[in-house]
Parts: structure tokens; C-alpha cells; sequence
């Protein structure tokens, strides 16, 4: 399993953590589908072990806050499965959407609900799907970046490449061969081989989506690039925190948005905010599609017997892996 996870070594008291757990985890049915035919969001399956995917992003956050300012975006219709899990977080930093609207709605709701709580905030966030093989060297890879967030740059965490993969997006920097912080150049997603092996030669690292920036300076970006019927939820959202709006009013408009993608919509078209920090290989994945989730089981836990697929009512990766392998 992955290493030790540390805890919080002196983080600011402007520093916040954004747990994204709100995805649907489509590409992966085929192995987190249970014996009843329940599809279980991998979020909240465990790879190998007694916790879910979504339990070790929030120990992953500790490394730069509190569960007092760490907060997640979980989907309204994943209800059975988030409530046990986020029992660690005050019921004000679980901000439910009540439809997939994409990355960067996904974004933008829970970030009113902490810059309306912390206008100097600085955001770390964090994915909830991805296996580490060594925590320390992420967490103090993250702690730097949030850092240097204060700062006012948008901190994108680039992993040195182990191999040229095909389902990873990658960052390639403007001076591959420059300090360990660059101006980005460009993204390259989910190319051929070829082509990977072209980015990875010119310096390119493995877009591992976690990001920390000033909560202001996201907000503008996402300002700049969401149609203007998207803000309408930052209004909506402090209406609904204030009592004055009832959470029907936030699906109302949500009906009537359309889906963005962070990465694309977003990040893509403002490359001049932002930076990337290398960081070393650290056994990280995004355990993204059936294929990355053997290769983790395959390096990592050659020799793990995994348990009941069940096991402490979490799905087991793991097991379901190897359920079907005997199929």
C-alpha cells in the first residue's frame, strides 16, 4: 500500500484543502460494478485495503490542513456512499451539487463556499482517486506549493514520468532543463506513444491535476473562461448559506448549465497563470481505467491476497480484479 501519509507540519491558517468526490467514474465500471449491479463511484472503493480512495486523498490533504478547512464536493445522488466516509469534516465543508456539471463547476461551488468564509484562502486541491506508492515525497511536494501559491501563481504538480502512457495528460514545461518551478508551455492529452515519448523527451511531466492557488486568483480564472450564467451559482450559494435560498434553488440553475471541463475550458486557455512544479516519481496513478488499476496491482502488491470484496462494506479493487481474472 501506499507510504506513510504525513500529518500537518505548522500549514497557515489561510490554507484550505478541496477534496474533488463528486465524479461518476464511468471508465472504470467494469471493476468497481458489485454482485448486485450496483456501479460503486471509485471514489469510494478501496484499492486493497480497509479505506477508500476518497478516506486517502483526505489524509492527503492533512499534509497542508485541518479537516476544519478541508472541504470536498461530493455528488447529491452518491449520498450512501459520502456520509460514512466524511464523517471527519464539519458539515459545513461537504458542499453537495445536485448534477455533474463538470470539472470546473465542480470547482467553483465549493471555492464560493470557502472565499466566503476565507477571502485571503489559498487552495490546494486535490482529486480523490489516485494511488501514491510514497506519500512524503507528494506531501512535501505540496507543501511547496502552497507556498509558493501565496504568492499569487496557480501551483499545477507535474510527476516525472515512469513510462510513456497513453491515458495520462501531460505538462510540459517552458525550460525542461530550468529550475524545478516553470511558466507552462503547453498540455499534450492522452496522446499516442509516439507522441508521448516525444513530450516526455522534451521535458514533459504526468498532469496529476493536483493544483494549489490563491482562492481569488482561481476565482478570476474561472470567471474569465465559465459563461456568465455559471457565476450565477456564487450568488445562489451564499443565498442558500444564508438561509434566503433553499437548496432547490441551486438545482434550478443547475439544470440550466452547461458541462465544463477544468483542464480544457479553463487551464488550457490561460497558460500565462500558471507554473509547474516537478515533482519525483512517487509511484503516483490516477487508477483512471481498468488498465492502470492492474498495473498498480501488478507493481505494487504482486503478493497481496486481497480479502472478501466486501470487506468493512467498501468494494475492493483488488478483489474485484482478481474475481474477474478467474471469471
Amino acid at each position: 500500500m501506499s507510504g506513510l501519509i504525513p500529518r500537518i507540519a505548522g500549514h497557515n491558517e489561510h490554507s484550505w484543502a478541496l477534496v474533488l468526490g463528486a465524479g461518476e467514474g464511468k471508465r472504470l465500471r467494469s471493476l468497481t460494478t458489485d454482485d448486485r449491479g450496483v456501479a460503486v463511484p471509485k471514489q469510494f472503493c478501496s484499492l486493497a485495503g480497509e479505506h477508500s480512495l476518497l478516506h486517502d486523498a483526505l489524509l492527503r490533504a492533512r499534509a497542508v490542513a485541518s479537516p476544519a478547512r478541508t472541504c470536498a464536493i461530493v455528488a447529491a445522488e452518491h449520498r450512501r456512499w459520502w456520509e460514512p466516509s466524511l464523517r471527519s469534516l464539519p458539515s459545513e465543508n461537504i458542499i453537495v451539487q445536485p448534477g455533474n456539471r463538470g470539472t470546473a463547476i465542480g470547482i467553483l461551488l465549493p471555492l464560493a463556499a470557502i472565499l466566503r468564509r476565507d477571502p485571503d484562502a489559498t487552495v490546494l486541491v486535490l482529486p480523490s482517486d489516485h494511488f501514491v506508492r510514497n506519500e512524503v515525497i507528494l506531501a512535501r511536494a505540496i507543501r511547496e506549493a502552497m507556498s509558493r501559491a501565496r504568492d499569487g501563481e496557480v501551483i499545477l504538480l507535474g510527476i516525472d514520468p515512469e513510462e510513456a502512457d497513453t491515458e495520462l495528460g501531460y505538462i510540459v514545461p517552458d525550460r525542461p532543463c530550468g529550475a524545478d518551478v516553470q511558466q507552462v508551455a503547453r498540455f499534450v492529452e492522452k496522446p499516442q506513444r509516439h507522441e508521448a515519448e516525444q513530450t516526455i523527451e522534451a521535458g514533459g511531466l504526468w498532469n496529476s491535476f493536483i493544483f494549489a492557488a490563491r482562492g481569488a486568483t482561481l476565482f478570476g480564472m474561472l470567471e474569465r473562461a465559465l459563461p456568465e450564467g455559471a457565476m450565477q451559482l456564487v450568488d445562489i450559494e451564499r443565498r442558500v448559506a444564508d438561509g434566503e435560498a433553499m437548496p432547490g434553488d441551486l438545482a434550478d440553475v443547475y439544470e440550466h448549465l452547461p458541462t465544463v471541463d477544468f483542464s480544457r475550458e479553463v487551464l488550457q486557455h490561460l497558460p500565462r497563470f500558471l507554473r509547474v512544479m516537478r515533482v519525483p516519481s512517487c509511484g503516483w496513478s490516477d487508477l483512471g481505467t481498468p488498465r492502470r488499476v492492474r498495473e498498480v496491482l501488478s507493481r505494487e502488491l504482486a503478493d497481496f491476497v486481497p480479502e472478501p470484496v466486501a470487506s468493512g462494506g467498501i468494494l475492493n479493487l483488488a478483489a474485484q480484479h482478481a474475481r474477474l481474472q478467474l471469471a
